[in-house]
């Protein structure tokens, strides 16, 4: 991982989950609800959360698979761990849950481990994307699926040029308030190299998915890959 991509993540861990309420007109939420539900995690299911940041992901599939499950979440980033166990600390009962230090791109775990996996807004933060979708299925077990949430270009122009005014006039300058400009000025020009919903589908299947399917939401501002090895 990129030592800079790091560094800018352990900066925005305090206001991390503000932004994120105020890059997604509050709708993250939601959304990560529908990955997790596209995981396929279950009761009793051993899951692992890839780029986990502040633990919202993490924390709703230990809701999911319950006492007798295992949640990982791991992060590169410090600073978002230590604020992602601090939140899972608050919630009683609470679910197995354990933060792990760690990288996408070399996950510490061995083949065939996980029943199911997420990863939200890290597919388009990591330096190598095949290398990565390669890592997430190799640890799944035969047939686990993987959802990976991300913000996206949309292919309709109008909807596109009103996703650029509002990180242009509303996100960056809200970011500027925390002395974090350059940290979310970032967002544009990542949208633009990050790979579309049917490059990503390519993408998965070079990686050994069997299954690959891309899902647009919020006018094609967001979209989840659902993978199945």
């Amino acid at each position: 991982m990129s030592d800079r991509i790091r560094t800018l993540f352990n900066r925005i861990a305090p206001v991390y989950d503000q932004l994120n309420t105020l890059l997604s007109l509050g709708q993250h939420r939601i959304w990560k609800q529908m990955a997790v539900k596209w995981s396929g995690a279950t009761v009793g299911s051993t899951c692992l959360d890839v780029c986990c940041g502040s633990g919202d992901l993490a924390l709703l599939l230990a809701e999911r698979v319950g006492l007798t499950g295992q949640v990982i979440g791991l992060d590169f980033a410090t600073a978002q761990l230590a604020i992602a166990q601090q939140r899972a600390q608050e919630r009683y009962p609470i679910p197995s849950i354990t933060w792990l230090e760690g990288d996408a791109l070399e996950l510490p775990f061995p083949n065939n481990h996980f029943d199911a996996a997420t990863m939200g807004y890290g597919l388009r933060n990591v330096t190598d994307i095949p290398r990565s979708l390669k890592e997430l299925h190799r640890v799944l077990k035969p047939s686990a699926k993987a959802a990976i949430l991300d913000f996206h270009r949309p292919s309709n122009a109008q909807i596109r040029t009103l996703q650029q005014w509002y990180l242009d006039a509303i996100v960056v300058p809200a970011a500027q308030q925390f002395g974090l400009t350059e940290e979310y000025a970032y967002i544009a020009p990542s949208l633009d190299r990050f790979p579309t919903g049917t490059e990503q589908i390519a993408l998965a299947r070079q990686a050994g998915f069997a299954t690959a399917t891309h899902y647009p939401i919020a006018g094609g501002t967001m979209g989840v890959l659902v993978v199945s090895k």
